[in-house]
């Protein structure tokens, strides 16, 4: 028996198109997150970017259950006194929708120089139209995922 290693030439990265209009926000990023890491293929090893592109659409319409979107709060702090700035749900949605997914979903990924090349591979558009056609078309991807 031999064991197979997953080598960096092996790795075929396919484009995923997903729809988030009307989908939860914590459900939906850590299936970005999973299809970013690559772990939906059986070539998965943890210590390789072995994930695909995704390209997220209608990101203003994403929702969020109970009071989180009067209650959940972004955070960035600027480093002087008096610099940390505060942004609901609400606020970021109507003025960042992109932010909102790419938050999620960075949060769900490994915190080092592997992840940052993961989240690379994240495009998030607001809207239903996105440049990325030529790819996407060359993959043949469907919006759930699956091959057609």
């Amino acid at each position: 028996m031999k064991t197979y290693s997953t080598r960096a030439r092996d790795i075929e990265r396919r484009w995923h198109v997903v729809d988030a209009s009307g989908k939860t926000l914590g459900r939906f990023a850590s299936q970005i997150a999973s299809l970013l890491m690559g772990k939906h293929k059986p070539i998965y090893v943890p210590n390789l970017d072995t994930g695909d592109y995704v390209v997220v659409l209608n990101a203003a319409k994403i929702r969020v259950t109970g009071n989180k979107a009067k209650q959940k709060i972004y955070y960035r702090y600027s480093g002087y006194p008096g610099g940390l700035r505060a942004v609901t749900f609400e606020e970021m949605l109507a003025t960042h929708p992109t932010r909102v997914i790419e938050h999620a979903v960075k949060g769900m990924l490994p915190h080092n120089r592997l992840g940052r090349a993961m989240f690379k591979k994240l495009k998030v558009y607001a809207g239903d139209s996105h440049p990325h056609q030529a790819q996407v078309a060359g993959s043949k991807i469907t919006a759930e995922g699956s091959r057609s």
